[in-house]
């Protein structure tokens, strides 16, 4: 599995708070990395965060602070810190690092995400290396990613990556005895060793991770491998045994059916009969209003929903077509029955067509 990783043409590489505020040297380190894996046809992509941790110090803040207001302050005042050492570090070796500001609402929305897939696109023909942080100065924390292990993870099918890595202070997920996992196979049990007292970024293994096999149903690869090995990309795209491996989950997900799964917040839950549950596991079938026995939440048409069975757990997520209210209102009914309530619009009334729904993996 490892020797797939020698065909890597488009990487994405996350770097920590932690990494960043305690090691002044590590952009030089990645950059001298990055430009010899553009020397071999490969193409990077930074997520990084660091902002909010260079930043609270320049504000006289003693400790990383609580209120969002002084966390955005500190963003703002740290995000020009951030920039500067990166443009140092790729500067000096030729390259040129454009920084984009992402919130959760750029992705969100369709029209903004393709526009942010474009801009990348240009960036990355241009043979620039884009350097992507959550736009923490506005995000707050109903509008945040959760941390941008999560935010690289969106960013994989943007970008049309082969390999995702997530570069942490641990040499990779560890087994219940404290050992490195090396290829973490889609159904193995996960016990983590969290860093105690971590006060400095906001993404633990957990999410890590999470985010992981999210990156991997888009078809790339993913390693959680450690940010202090001096040569870790390189490494790793040689087939280096280092860190933990996700290989990619069976077809790749096309960029709009991950977005739907994976990016979207569902607003809402369908409880679904066990005639309903077989057909969408399938995958094949659209979420007729027959099959609904339950909704929860208030949804629009076009927002994205959770497809539970009735024990709660989950099957598929989707776009639904119909309103909270419209929902209840059709929920096991059809034929005269869907009748009487919609008219003759019932003939055609689906709650989540099969091209809005994604199987959960």
């Amino acid at each position: 599995m490892r020797q797939l990783l020698l065909n890597t043409r488009r990487l994405v590489v996350k770097i920590g708070s932690r990494t960043i505020a305690n090691d002044a040297t590590f952009p030089a380190r990645l950059a001298k990395q990055i430009a010899e894996l553009a020397d071999q046809k490969c193409g990077s992509v930074v997520v990084t965060s660091g902002a909010i941790a260079l930043g609270w110090s320049r504000l006289g803040y003693k400790a990383k602070p609580k209120e969002v207001a002084l966390l955005q302050a500190s963003a703002a005042a740290g995000q020009s810190v951030l920039m500067r050492r990166y443009d140092e570090a790729f500067g000096g070796l030729g390259l040129t690092p454009a920084q984009v500001l992402l919130s959760y609402a750029d992705l969100a929305d369709r029209e903004r995400l393709n526009n942010a897939r474009e801009a990348l696109g240009a960036l990355l023909e241009a043979g620039a290396v884009p350097i992507i942080n959550e736009n923490d100065t506005v995000a707050t924390e109903e509008i945040r990613f959760g941390d941008n292990d999560q935010l690289a993870a969106m960013v994989v099918p943007l970008v049309s990556a082969d390999l995702l890595v997530l570069l942490t202070d641990v040499e990779g997920v560890l087994d219940a005895d404290g050992q490195r996992i090396s290829v973490m196979s889609a159904d193995a049990h996960m016990v983590q060793l969290e860093a105690k007292g971590d006060r400095m970024g906001s993404g633990g293994m957990g999410s890590k991770v999470d985010a992981a096999r999210k990156a991997s149903r888009s078809g790339a690869a993913v390693v959680i491998a450690p940010a202090g090995r001096p040569n870790v990309l390189n490494e790793i795209v040689a087939g280096v045994d280092i860190g933990t491996l996700f290989p990619h989950l069976g077809p790749p997900l096309k960029a709009r059916k991950h977005w739907i799964a994976f990016t979207l917040r569902p607003k809402g839950t369908l409880l679904l009969d066990a005639g309903a549950v077989r057909a969408m596991r399938e995958g094949k079938s659209s979420l007729l209003p027959i099959g609904v026995s339950g909704v929860s939440g208030e949804f629009n048409a076009g927002d994205a929903v959770r497809l539970c069975s009735l024990d709660g757990i989950e099957v598929a997520r989707g776009l639904t077509r119909l309103g909270t209210v419209d929902v209840a209102r059709a929920a096991g009914k059809k034929g005269p029955e869907l009748e009487a309530s919609f008219g003759a619009a019932a003939a055609e009334l689906v709650v989540v067509h099969k091209d809005d729904l994604v199987v959960s993996g």
